[in-house]
């Protein structure tokens, strides 16, 4: 009798609709710490796309002041550049040949030298660039995937700004464009197939650790639940079947599968997996997913997901925005699976710094010389109510 109770168990927990499993959402105060952590340097990156989109890459600075809340600056633009010395210089220009001179700004000559040494990156990391994108082609349902969203999340995944009309045409044994991109017609479709890339990062690690152990290893994913998170038991008894059923690549054509099933979960799960571990930051904003629903056979409740592999992903709310975030690829708040197209971060990083710490020092001496002055001030008011004594 408790072996038949035990096997109706298992069978109801193998049966249950995944749309009935809720798992609790909990804080991960280490990987919102990660988010907060590039929240200036994205907002100073925002900025600086603002100006290079510019015709001569220069604007009024009055211009850019009506355009804050697009850019999400929380303060006055020349409030901005006072904090952010070395990213544009400030000149007098007439923004019609017979109207008074007001003020512009333009890229500074250190900014045009972080430029170059981006598009030197960009150069040597072509092959992997290229690869990526061949990997966000093969994953998708037809193997073709809207330019104009690609254009959209070119960011997360590190690709050149005029990878469209730049990189692709360079390479047409894998990518054919269709349409005008921008006018929300455009495809980039894929040619050949590379059966190199149809690899997953799941897949990889499972080949190198066959390699050391010398048997074959099952590609599985890491499960790592946060500190002091209990799943209730049925939600255990589903993660554990569930993590029985073999791996399914996101390469795989799924054509077959019921969206109901829990090997179109695996696979889901697997295709959020690749494409984070794909990202930049190994993490992306949920609503730019949402944009691929189409493309990758998202459901329209994809995001429970994030919450129902709590093992696997973290949904962080930081920003009022949610974002699914990777958890194999953090250590506490630090990125440790780093991407190689993250140097051009650190550069940017380290041009941000350089100006930082020009504005520290500006405001030392400033206070320094404050101080001076007060102590001058005092020395006379001393020596004046002195001979007024005498």
């Amino acid at each position: 009798m408790l072996w038949k109770r035990k096997m109706e168990s298992v069978l109801k927990s193998r049966s249950r609709s995944i749309s009935s499993l809720k798992v609790v959402w909990r804080k991960d105060q280490a990987l919102d710490r990660a988010i907060e952590h590039d929240k200036r340097y994205k907002q100073c990156a925002r900025v600086v796309k603002e100006v290079l989109n510019e015709p001569g890459q220069a604007i009024p600075l009055r211009y850019l002041e009506k355009r804050r809340q697009r850019m999400r600056l929380n303060h006055k633009a020349e409030t901005f550049l006072n904090q952010n010395p070395g990213l544009f210089d400030l000149y007098y220009d007439r923004i019609k040949p017979k109207t008074e001179p007001v003020r512009f700004i333009r890229p500074t000559d250190r900014l045009r030298r972080f430029l170059e040494e981006e598009r030197q990156i960009f150069l040597d990391n072509e092959p992997f660039i290229v690869s990526k994108l061949c990997k966000l082609l093969m994953m998708s349902k037809n193997k073709v995937v809207s330019a104009d969203k690609l254009l959209h999340v070119k960011r997360e995944f590190g690709f050149p700004n005029d990878f469209l009309v730049d990189l692709v045409p360079r390479y047409p044994q894998y990518f054919r464009l269709t349409g005008f991109p921008q006018e929300g017609k455009s495809f980039l479709e894929l040619v050949n197939w590379n059966p190199e890339f149809a690899k997953s990062v799941i897949e990889r690690r499972a080949e190198v650790e066959s390699e050391i152990l010398g048997i074959r290893v099952r590609p599985s994913f890491t499960v790592e639940l946060p500190r002091g998170f209990v799943l209730k038991k049925e939600m255990r008894e589903w993660v554990r079947d569930w993590m029985e059923v073999d791996y399914v690549s996101p390469y795989e054509d799924v054509s077959h599968l019921d969206q109901a099933s829990r090997e179109m979960e695996k696979r889901s799960v697997g295709v959020f997996h690749e494409l984070l571990s794909l990202s930049l930051h190994k993490r992306i904003p949920v609503p730019i997913l949402g944009k691929f629903c189409d493309e990758y056979r998202f459901s329209n409740a994809f995001s429970s997901t994030f919450t129902r592999h709590s093992g696997i992903f973290y949904l962080s709310l930081k920003g009022g925005i949610e974002t699914a975030v990777l958890r194999e690829a953090y250590k506490g708040d630090q990125l440790i699976g780093r991407d190689p197209l993250l140097r051009i971060k650190d550069k940017f990083v380290e041009l941000l710094e350089e100006g930082w710490q020009q504005r520290a020092e500006q405001l030392r001496l400033k206070q320094e010389k404050v101080k001076e002055d007060m102590m001058l001030m005092a020395a006379k008011v001393a020596e004046y109510k002195s001979e007024a004594g005498a």
